[in-house]
């Protein structure tokens, strides 16, 4: 049993990669010429294109102010979700454009957004937006109706005479 691989370092040899004690990839900050950080989000069928900025908390969602396009406070309390988890309430301004689906979809699509965007302009704040999981995107969606049914599940009312 001499030829018996002992360590994490022998296995790291022998597999050719590097040891699993070295420090994990730092990452950089992405940001545009502009100082902004672009990302997109994802919902249902609405996409959202996101961009955020050092500023005083003014959020933008296709030309218009969030009390204006999200007129719910639910939908408006999704939007700010990221920025309590992450601990920078006020301190970005969010200038959005989504686009398909309903307000519900989009206002997801936009928090899953201004996450992403959270996370690659300051990487130190992935881990609280990872943990909370803003980062993974919801993938449910409708599904389809089926030939023979009334509608995806639902049958046809069924008559005896």
């Amino acid at each position: 049993m001499s030829d018996q691989i002992n360590t994490l370092e022998e296995l790291s040899a022998v597999a050719g990669v590097a040891p699993a004690t070295e420090e994990l990839i730092a990452r950089e900050p992405v940001r545009d010429e502009l100082g902004r950080a672009y990302a997109t989000g994802k919902r249902k069928d609405a996409v959202a294109r996101v961009w955020i900025k050092p500023g005083s908390g003014k959020v933008t969602v296709n030309g218009k102010e969030i009390k204006t396009y999200f007129a719910r406070p639910v939908l408006q309390m999704i939007l700010r979700q990221p920025f309590t988890v992450a601990g920078v309430e006020d301190q970005f301004d969010v200038m959005a454009t989504v686009k398909g689906g309903g307000l519900s979809g989009q206002a997801g699509a936009v928090k899953h957004g201004i996450s992403k965007a959270l996370q690659l302009y300051d990487p130190s704040l992935r881990g609280a937006l990872k943990a909370a999981g803003f980062l993974t995107r919801d993938s449910r969606v409708v599904e389809r109706k089926k030939y023979g049914k009334r509608k995806a599940r639902r049958s046809f009312q069924f008559s005896k005479r």
